[in-house]
């Protein structure tokens, strides 16, 4: 008896060390996947979008801001205006190296003095001949080419008459002078710079009407119209709202801005009564109708693959997430407008775009994290 004893224990031990494992695995088994709750969405109505008032920084710009350039080529040798300068018309701003010039003149008088003694000597030949044919001295034939040369005489004094007039010009081209009262906004030269005939070397803002230049992104430049009534307001005199029109728009995009100038011109009365100043900072307002409806939707609201935007839909029997494509009209600061098939009943997502995906279950909250239960006024009060 006693000899089994022993064993009798070891087997006890391991009955036991079995049923404590069995236990411990028992315990430590995974329990059944419990379905997760909704994750909370804020969810907001679309609101519809039409006529609008519109902001835009300016600039005051003169209405008329020519490029001036030489009129011929040739080597600056003096510049007489700078950047700022207040200018007359008539006033000499940049001369040309002009020896070559004068000298084309000298020689084109020469020609022309000649020409003018071969035209005397013509005209006093044939009147001799003339007389000499009444008194039937000379034929017909001998007269007809006296007459002949001085009609080429006619010609030729016409012909260096005109050429001494290019000649003059060109000489008094190489000094550029300002075609009227202004000021000068830009130079684009320095003596010892040889320009070609054309080429800019100084803009001008001219005297005179005053107007605002802004720039219009392109998916607005639809919205505007030659004509167009806008109210201008000046930084310097805010709270004084300036009546004013659309002058001019650019039928292209500047390169690489991808945005349309758009010239504001001032009521009749403004350029006189305000008399805005060149340089200054303005802001143009304006009410824009949309030609198509449009919906206005917190810019958190809109994500994109790839060229594609869209929003996520709500379904309020499911409270499940479905895709919309939208096109995106305008950008804010914090709303965007778009074009799409959503109503103003619709729900959508306005934040954690990024996060959920098509047909995920949500519970909708507005922006206090309140319960919606499709009530409207909650989220139209957010």
């Amino acid at each position: 008896m006693h000899r089994f004893l022993p064993h009798l224990i070891s087997a006890l031990r391991y009955s036991a060390a079995v049923a404590a494992a069995l236990s411990l695995a028992a315990c430590s088994a995974p329990e059944p996947d419990t379905a997760k709750p909704p994750r909370p969405a804020i969810v907001v109505h679309p609101s519809a979008s039409g006529a609008q008032l519109a902001v835009y920084p300016g600039e005051v710009r003169a209405r008329h801001e020519p490029a001036l350039a030489f009129r011929v080529g040739g080597a600056v040798t003096r510049r007489l205006v700078d950047v700022g300068d207040r200018v007359k018309q008539g006033q000499p701003l940049a001369e040309l190296d002009a020896q070559d010039l004068q000298l084309q003149r000298d020689a084109a008088r020469a020609q022309l003095q000649a020409a003018e003694t071969e035209n005397r000597n013509a005209s006093n030949e044939l009147a001799r001949y003339r007389d000499l044919l009444q008194r039937k001295l000379i034929g017909e034939s001998q007269f007809d080419a006296v007459k002949t040369r001085h009609d080429s005489s006619v010609a030729q004094l016409e012909r260096a008459r005109a050429q001494w007039k290019v000649a003059d010009n060109q000489a008094e081209y190489a000094t550029l002078k300002a075609p009227s009262d202004g000021v000068i906004t830009g130079r684009r030269i320095d003596a010892g710079q040889v320009v070609s005939a054309g080429q800019t070397v100084f803009t001008m803002a001219a005297d005179g009407e005053r107007e605002v230049l802004i720039d219009l992104p392109e998916q607005e430049i639809t919205r505007f119209a030659v004509g167009q009534a806008v109210t201008v307001e000046l930084w310097s005199t805010p709270g004084t709202p300036i009546q004013g029109k659309v002058r001019e728009l650019s039928p292209a995009a500047e390169s690489g801005l991808r945005t349309y100038e758009a010239r504001i011109a001032f009521s009749a009365d403004a350029n006189t009564e305000v008399n805005p100043q060149l340089g200054q900072s303005a802001r143009v307002y304006a009410r824009t109708d949309a030609k198509r409806p449009t919906q206005r939707l917190p810019m958190s609201a809109i994500t994109a693959d790839g060229a594609e935007a869209h929003v996520w839909r709500m379904d309020p029997e499911t409270f499940t997430l479905h895709r919309v494509a939208v096109s995106v009209t305008r950008y804010g600061h914090e709303y965007a407008e778009v074009i799409s098939s959503l109503t103003p009943q619709d729900w959508v997502l306005s934040a954690g775009t990024q996060l959920v995906r098509e047909g995920q279950r949500v519970r909708p909250v507005d922006r206090q994290n309140r319960p919606i239960e499709m009530d409207d006024r909650l989220a139209q009060s957010q």
